[in-house]
């Protein structure tokens, strides 16, 4: 991972030059070294030539959207954290930040207390070595090398933090993992009490992706008020 002193290094690409001049101001005083883009091609060529940690993407940029430029970046094979700033919440939105290969989204106007909180988390899990894993669950193979799910039917790709709810959920097949936990131990959040769909999403798409595979049979039950586990081996 790229770092080049203090807590790492982080592009901001945003449009609005006092929310980005904001943002930087803060990070600095946080201890990161920060760099800004004002617009998404700008902002494709500093994350593609510069030693970046993190990127701080808004949603509506103009030459380049966030979406896109998230999604070239992952097509390439770029690895860096991404948080995405927008104003759009709707469930859709997020979603397509998520398919897009962002690693987390805050909605403004935020919190800059929540957006550290944020940072630090996605970072954390960058820093932390991938689990090396091959799960085999109802007749599917899970590779965390390939990251993709194998079955006789098929294959589907599946995302590093896909594979780590897989793997976390594996790991403790005989109870229930809650919402919290899995924001502490697997996006790594100093406080899993943090207001965010996150986790719903991804388990959501994750059931999609195994729907295509094996049907509609139960995968990942959510146990309501309590969290989620993995269905028993029939």
């Amino acid at each position: 991972m790229a770092t080049s002193g203090g807590k790492g290094t982080i592009l901001v690409v945003e449009d609005d030059a006092a929310i980005r001049s904001g943002l930087l101001d803060v990070l600095v005083f946080n201890g990161y070294h920060p760099h800004g883009a004002a617009n998404g091609c700008d902002g494709l060529d500093a994350a593609r030539n510069g030693r970046i940690d993190l990127i701080l993407l808004d949603v509506m940029l103009p030459g380049m959207d966030g979406f896109h430029l998230c999604q070239t970046l992952r097509d390439e094979g770029s690895e860096v954290g991404i948080i995405m700033l927008t104003a759009k919440g709707s469930q859709a939105d997020i979603i397509a930040g998520f398919n897009a290969g962002a690693d987390d989204y805050v909605s403004k106007p935020f919190s800059l207390a929540e957006l550290m909180v944020r940072i630090e988390a996605v970072l954390r899990r960058r820093r932390r070595p991938a689990a090396a894993d091959t799960i085999h669950r109802q007749g599917i193979t899970f590779d965390a090398d390939l990251l993709e799910m194998v079955s006789p039917t098929g294959r589907q790709p599946i995302t590093r933090r896909e594979m780590e709810i897989v793997t976390y959920l594996h790991r403790r097949p005989n109870r229930i993992v809650s919402r919290q936990e899995l924001l502490s131990q697997v996006w790594r959040y100093k406080d899993p009490t943090v207001e965010t769909r996150t986790v719903d999403i991804h388990i959501q798409k994750l059931r999609k992706k195994v729907a295509r595979l094996i049907g509609e049979r139960p995968f990942i039950r959510t146990i309501r008020g309590e969290g989620y586990r993995l269905e028993p081996e029939a």
